[in-house]
């Protein structure tokens, strides 16, 4: 018996970190007899089919202030926001209605915009400038866009469970590419892939339930993997993990057993509209919302500033080369390639 099995058996079982084994990468069981084309396309459709009620993510909360306004597009729509006097988020179109002037180069007063170019006041209580529907969850903010969204509009959007209690931390990240919302749901709802696309944070990935077909039940659609989160060397944390789709541009992974149960990743993909290539673009915005019940973990949250840069950065890395994924799949659907 050699050194790394007889630590594998030793090594304590409540410890979340856990040594482990691993054959070389070309080694691996392939996966691509379990992950076919019409499974992934069949779990976009069924995903697609549900309501958002034409709402859709803009951003992290934090980043929305009342010192500065922050502009942005969705659907096509340039728009304006920032956080009025009753601390609230405030979103509307983003060209004045004076001359057109960008709104996310106003500044705050008052919680008003005044604009930059003749200084007309702009806000909820102002004439000629209306807001719209917006939603502040504590970690992302929403707006309501029901022109384009052409659904039933809902009092709020559909946000995904997240962790019970008050000892999380949170984090956003926001990546930007070439294809569709279903590009990115699609990418999510395969995790057949990870060990083999991002070798340096999964391994040991085993998909242990996939729903089959087009016409499966709510609560049988979901995707259930087992994986070994890598954090150095071959030292990693193994959880058991669902992916649901709450809503047609949400993918919610949950940490059902292991360490962190009950910590989400909340994957969004907002359309932004075309590019001047006349190609679509879709924001990724991905909130990390991290758990635990271990006593430690409290001391942890007392350093969420210093935490949320790491884990926007481990976000980053895994969707930098996921867009790449979306991207081909985005312009293989088109006859780009």
């Amino acid at each position: 018996m050699d050194l790394r099995r007889q630590m594998i058996e030793r090594w304590p079982a409540k410890w979340p970190v856990r040594p482990f084994r691993e054959p070389a990468w070309a080694r691996q069981e392939p996966t691509y007899r379990e992950c076919g084309p019409a499974l992934i396309d069949a779990a976009v459709k069924r995903a697609d089919a549900r309501s958002a009620g034409n709402w859709f993510v803009v951003g992290a909360a934090r980043d929305i202030g009342g010192d500065k306004p922050i502009g942005f597009r969705v659907g096509g729509q340039e728009l304006v926001a920032w956080r009025g006097a009753d601390r609230e988020p405030v979103i509307g179109p983003g060209a004045c209605p004076h001359l057109g002037a960008p709104l996310g180069q106003a500044r705050v007063h008052c919680g008003e915009l005044v604009c930059r170019w003749h200084g007309l006041r702009v806000g909820p209580d102002r004439p000629g400038w209306s807001p719209l529907p917006s939603y502040d969850d504590g970690v992302l903010v929403w707006v309501r866009l029901d022109r384009f969204g052409g659904e039933r509009p809902t009092d709020r959007p559909v946000v995904p469970p997240r962790p019970a209690g008050d000892v999380a931390i949170d984090a956003v990240a926001t990546l930007t590419g070439t294809c569709e919302p279903e590009d990115i749901v699609a990418n999510r709802l395969d995790p057949w892939h990870g060990a083999w696309f991002h070798p340096y944070s999964f391994t040991r990935l085993r998909v242990l339930s996939a729903p089959q077909g087009n016409d499966v039940a709510d609560v049988d659609d979901r995707f259930v993997v087992e994986v070994t989160f890598r954090l150095a060397g071959k030292l990693g944390v193994p959880v058991i993990a669902e992916f649901t789709c709450p809503e047609p541009r949400t993918v919610l992974m949950t940490i059902v057993e292991g360490e962190g149960v009950g910590s989400v990743v909340e994957t969004h993909a907002t359309p932004l509209g075309d590019g001047p290539d006349g190609r679509p673009r879709t924001s990724v915005i991905e909130a990390t919302i991290a758990t635990s019940d271990r006593p430690g973990f409290g001391k942890a949250a007392r350093i969420a500033p210093v935490l949320r840069p790491l884990m926007r950065r481990a976000s980053a890395r895994l969707w930098r080369d996921d867009l790449a994924y979306a991207e081909r799949r985005y312009a293989l659907r088109s006859g780009l390639c």
